[in-house]
């Protein structure tokens, strides 16, 4: 294998791991309520 095609297998592990991340970090359960918060926001009747 050439240095450019491991430069490219490293740089695709690492894409793959930060996105793994961003999903596992906002789908996390302790966050559900800050996630669903503006949500419900958005719905309440404006006083």
């Amino acid at each position: 294998m050439t240095f450019s095609g491991i430069a490219y297998l490293i740089f695709t592990i690492i894409l793959a791991t930060v996105f793994a991340g961003i999903i596992f970090y906002y789908y996390n359960p302790k966050r559900k309520k800050q996630v669903e918060e503006p949500k419900h926001r958005m719905l309440d009747d404006d006083k």
